[in-house]
């Protein structure tokens, strides 16, 4: 089952195979849905700085029954972040908002704030300062694992090539349609898992007739067959879900895509129209898309 599969990261850290994303859940809201989750048998929780919602986060890992160190739990240090006293100030203003004396991972949310999201500057100075902090708060056991999200080959190059740990982790917008295999490929020769948020490309592909039929193939749901398509790239996805129904389905993956229709998945074209998401930097057209939720 699922569930009970993990990666393992270059630091030895084990990471559950798939997790829960929290983007745009509220803070009043997403503890009982981090409870659903978590009791049925999700044991790795996704929210960041930037979501508003570590408070609640973390009440509902706490309510869930479920001891601690059996859950795994990210958060993102805010894009806007780019100097070492503010990021030390909200790594330690992230652990007191979840209530937990270690974070599992951490991640610098984007390489650049999000009003300035893919103009052309990369901020290489100021992730270096960010990272700075980061690799502060591993050392001192704060961080069990350090990453990033949104980053292209030089953004991840400038914190390698200049700061004293890798990162472990680049999680990026990654799906049936919009599957950046270059970044994937570059940021797995240094060492780096994919994670994949939005795998059904922000609801956008439970209206793509190809995908309806193709699901109804293996008679399962458009986001079932999704999120199994990332697993079989070796990614790991991050589905969001406020509804405990949806959350049991998108686990419930326990089946394999033939080779021939996952060279068909692979080569899918990009048509995706994001809708009303289309308004947040992420989902837009610039360059090379990659995360915000």
């Amino acid at each position: 089952m699922i569930l009970d599969e993990a990666f393992t990261l270059a630091n030895g850290v084990t990471i559950p195979k798939l997790g829960l994303g929290t983007w745009r859940i509220g803070d009043d809201a997403v503890g009982q849905v981090v409870r659903d989750a978590i009791g049925t048998g999700y044991r790795h929780i996704d929210t960041a700085q930037a979501y508003g919602n570590e408070r609640g986060v973390g009440e509902g890992m706490r309510a869930s029954g479920v001891a601690r160190d059996e859950l795994f739990v990210t958060t993102k240090l805010a894009a806007e972040c780019k100097n070492f006293a503010e990021a030390r100030e909200r790594i330690d203003g992230s652990l007191r908002s979840l209530g937990v004396d270690h974070i599992d991972l951490m991640l610098i949310h984007s390489p650049q704030p999000w009003a300035e999201f893919r103009d052309g500057e990369h901020f290489f100075e100021g992730n270096r300062e960010a990272w700075r902090a980061l690799e502060e708060a591993y050392r001192a056991g704060k961080l069990r694992a350090i990453g990033v999200s949104n980053f292209e080959a030089a953004d991840l190059d400038n914190l390698i090539d200049h700061g004293s740990t890798a990162p472990m982790v680049n999680q990026i917008l990654a799906h049936v349609g919009n599957t950046p295999f270059d970044l994937i490929d570059y940021s797995r020769s240094k060492g780096l898992l994919v994670e994949a948020y939005s795998p059904v490309a922000h609801g956008a592909a439970l209206k793509d007739e190809k995908l309806v039929a193709l699901a109804a193939k293996y008679g399962v749901g458009v986001a079932q067959l999704c999120i199994r398509y990332c697993l079989q790239l070796d990614l790991l996805p991050l589905p969001k879900s406020s509804t405990a129904g949806h959350i049991r389905d998108n686990a419930a993956i326990d089946f394999v895509i033939s080779d021939e229709d996952m060279a068909a998945l692979r080569k899918a074209g990009d048509r995706t129209d994001y809708g009303e998401a289309s308004a947040f930097p992420v989902f837009g057209k610039k360059r090379q898309p990659v995360r915000g939720g």
